[in-house]
């Protein structure tokens, strides 16, 4: 009897067995199917649908896409410095992969990040619809996790209605009136620096020095980005920065490893000291703002003529009338956090490089440097500070500044995703979630727009302006376009300026011995083995009173 009872329920068991390995083998089929598609099928799917509309490009290779050859294009491009030193033809090293491939297939071809495909397109009228007529089918592309680390969850990395809130909030500190209210602050740090460097010249019996710009530089725009961010608090912030600098090492290290499935989450020593400075930011960011808070209150009484900055609008932002209507819009404390660093990562590392080449580039053409010291000789004299009523005045300086951007853009290229099936005036269909690369630097180094010298260092070609520099508008796009365009290229614009010219009053410059011209790009474009200058004081510049 037991064993007739026991007869039917281990045929119940088996039937159960044998459903759940159905289930788990139509899971694992559906699965394989999935990565299948993913990996293989979609990938051949879009290279067929491309192909048809005569856009090509490098075949996609199981898994690894167009990285391989990446990879072995940017190594031997890097491999080498330029040559001649003095060349600006500094595209075929920077983004190797898109000059190699462009000879082959056009300015529009895809390209392939692993299974993740992406659009080149450097026409500026596409640049034109992507960012302006079309902008509202495209949004920005998620970085990658150790990316965000580095430059922070803030308004870049936002979307829809929280970014339009950021944008609204933060605007404000960026205009003009606001920003020349920092002109005295940065001056007399630019001002203290130049006299460490005279220091120095007199002391080592040559009376000039070699300075690594790309190091010294970073003191000069933490103040500027500092005071900008924290305003009457600049003390406090100064030292949080100060750990968000240490932070930005460790994950600048990180992302050289970003290759490296699941570094970020492995415990090494690096990464736990990581985490621990991570945390420590927070803690001292938070205990900042609600100290901040309560000067806030004061604020809101009437503007004394001081800076606005950042924390205080994002403070303020439930509160003022032209910003967000009720205190349920106001920015966290946790955005805030976010934001803090998002500006000083950008800000920092954006101005950084742009002094940077702007020094190399006067040091390596000593007639455009003698003719924008004679402009600010005449504005500004020998002696005084620039104001800011000086720097609207120095044009020449300002195409120097220009031309810059122009062969060297901090960002030499950017992404975009489209949201939804778009159609471009071309005829491209783009599907859903598709990639666009946009690259920037090819734009500005295209001789189609900019002539036959687009390759050389010439600031007149800015002399009527950025709209008429080249042959298409849209050709110069150094700080991205439409309305998530750098909300802070004014600072760094006048930063940049301010600081040329006080040096300009004070060094003569030219390129060291030592120098390689070896422009490289780890997320922005920096000079891949430093920038050593030389500067030699021109004449007995008295200290100025405000930097001692």
């Amino acid at each position: 009897m037991g064993e007739e009872m026991g007869a039917p329920g281990a045929g119940w068991l088996t039937w159960r067995a044998a459903a759940a390995l159905a289930v788990a083998a139509w899971l694992a089929l559906h699965v394989a199917a999935r990565v299948a598609d993913a990996l293989w099928w979609r990938p051949r799917r879009l290279e067929a649908h491309f192909a048809a509309q005569g856009v090509r490009g490098p075949p996609y290779r199981f898994l690894l896409g167009s990285v391989k050859e990446m990879v072995g294009l940017m190594a031997e491009a890097s491999a080498k410095p330029m040559s001649p030193a003095t060349s600006h033809n500094a595209l075929p090293r920077v983004l190797a992969f898109y000059h190699y491939w462009r000879k082959i297939y056009g300015p529009t071809f895809l390209i392939w990040f692993g299974p993740t495909p992406r659009l080149t397109v450097a026409e500026p009228e596409l640049v034109r619809e992507i960012f302006l007529t079309r902008a509202e089918a495209f949004d920005r592309y998620e970085a990658h996790p150790v990316v965000r680390q580095l430059e922070g969850d803030g308004l870049v990395s936002l979307h829809d209605d929280k970014w339009a809130l950021h944008r609204r909030v933060l605007t404000d500190a960026f205009y003009p009136d606001n920003l020349n209210r920092l002109v005295p602050h940065v001056g007399r740090s630019v001002a203290a620096l130049a006299e460490k460097w005279r220091t120095m010249a007199a002391a080592g019996g040559s009376g000039e020095v070699e300075v690594d710009v790309a190091e010294w530089f970073q003191a000069v725009t933490e103040e500027a980005i500092t005071r900008a961010t924290f305003g009457r608090s600049y003390d406090d912030g100064r030292v949080v920065f100060a750990m968000q600098g240490r932070l930005m090492a460790f994950a600048s290290e990180a992302f050289r490893k970003v290759l490296v499935p699941g570094y970020r989450f492995l415990p090494t020593k690096k990464n736990w000291q990581s985490w621990k400075l991570d945390r420590e930011i927070r803690r001292s960011l938070t205990r900042l703002i609600a100290r901040r808070s309560d000067e806030a209150e004061a604020e809101k009484a009437g503007d004394d003529g001081a800076f606005r900055d950042l924390l205080g609008a994002m403070i303020n932002a439930a509160d003022r009338k032209t910003r967000a209507p009720s205190p349920t819009a106001a920015i966290p404390v946790e955005e805030m956090l976010e934001e803090c660093k998002t500006f000083f990562f950008a800000g920092k590392q954006t101005t950084t490089n742009l002094l940077t080449w702007a020094t190399v580039l006067l040091a390596m053409h000593p007639e455009w440097q003698e003719r924008a010291r004679r402009e600010v000789l005449d504005v500004c004299g020998a002696d005084e500070l620039p104001s800011k009523e000086h720097l609207p005045k120095l044009k020449t300086l300002g195409m120097i500044m220009n031309e810059t951007l122009r062969l060297y853009p901090p960002a030499v290229a950017t992404i975009r995703r489209a949201k939804t099936d778009v159609q471009l005036s071309d005829g491209c269909m783009i599907p859903r979630d598709m990639e666009l690369l946009i690259p920037i630097m090819a734009i500005h180094h295209d001789t189609r727009f900019w002539g036959q010298d687009a390759a050389q260092f010439n600031p007149a070609r800015f002399a009527d302006g950025t709209a008429r520099a080249a042959k298409h508008p849209l050709a110069f796009i150094p700080f991205g376009l439409g309305s998530r365009m750098c909300i802070g290229q004014n600072l760094a614009r006048l930063e940049a300026k301010l600081t040329m010219a006080i040096l300009l009053q004070r060094f003569e410059m030219r390129t060291s011995p030592n120098y390689i011209h070896a422009p490289t790009v780890l997320m922005l474009l920096y000079p891949q083995y430093g920038a050593p200058v030389i500067f030699r004081p021109r004449s007995a510049h008295p200290a100025d009173p405000a930097a001692s």
